[in-house]
């Protein structure tokens, strides 16, 4: 797992690109191919005139290691942004959960940035972080920071070492938890939205410990993840039911993807 910092060269384009949190861009490489990465962030918060981004990506294939081989100040294509982003202007002035499993965390990190840049704009913010071990937890250097701007953070990790003193266990563990009155008092399930990214299985029953704490089946979200080519939704490579998660995703909410998500292999 890497991170590419893209700045776009000087142009109409340039000047006029702006991304939500949640949407994507293909990046492409003359040789190798096209890839849909999610957005991690601008480089320059609080600005909101991302010229400079982040991409988080992890080298699983042809076109994603050769993008691991680039350096600086090489070149790549880049489409973008698309997508259906996290509802971010819905869920102002209430309580929010990100639930994050591995990478899982890249397309949630601008979530957290935009609600540091408007903190009066949110209730209680929680970010529940699952990871496979801890020398796999994402973005662990600025974790500190964003606790500090009073962002709640609990974090635990399927393989632990000597070093962790956290808790070990998937990240439903966490959501679980606030069912205890006792340990979480101010918890108000029906002020709460929940965003949740990481592998489909873990979102499928991080939604279902979300409904058992009576949150609404309309305030969660997930981020869905399909083959994307086109990004306009021509192609039909990143159908999912009725979807096309290139524009009628990759957010969408659990009210509407419930009924897909139990079909295995869809």
């Amino acid at each position: 797992v890497f991170t590419l910092e893209l700045e776009l060269s000087p142009s109409p384009y340039a000047d006029t690109y702006r991304f939500a949190p949640g949407q994507f861009n293909m990046l492409h490489l003359p040789g190798s191919g096209e890839v849909a990465i999610s957005h991690s962030g601008p480089t320059n918060y609080p600005s909101h005139h991302p010229r400079s981004f982040l991409h988080t990506i992890r080298a699983v294939g042809r076109v994603t290691n050769a993008i691991e081989q680039l350096q600086v100040g090489d070149s790549l294509g880049v489409r973008g942004p698309f997508g259906f982003p996290w509802p971010i202007d819905a869920v102002a002035h209430h309580d929010l959960l990100i639930v994050s499993g591995g990478l899982g965390m890249a397309p949630l990190r601008p979530v957290i940035y935009s609600v540091l840049d408007r903190p009066d704009d949110f209730g209680k913010v929680d970010l529940l972080f699952g990871s496979r071990s801890p020398d796999t937890i994402l973005y662990a250097s600025e974790l500190k920071a964003w606790s500090d701007a009073n962002i709640g953070i609990e974090t635990t990790v399927d393989r632990a070492t000597t070093a962790w003193s956290g808790p070990i266990g998937p990240v439903t563990l966490l959501l679980d938890r606030r069912t205890s009155k006792s340990s979480f008092p101010n918890f108000q399930p029906l002020r709460t939205h929940v965003f949740i990214c990481g592998p489909e299985v873990m979102m499928h029953y991080c939604a279902l410990s979300a409904l058992k704490l009576g949150i609404p089946d309309t305030q969660i979200w997930i981020s869905m993840e399909r083959n994307m080519q086109c990004g306009v939704g021509y192609c039909g490579h990143c159908q999912w039911g009725p979807f096309f998660l290139c524009k009628d995703g990759p957010v969408l909410r659990y009210d509407r993807a419930r009924p897909y998500l139990n079909i295995k292999d869809l």
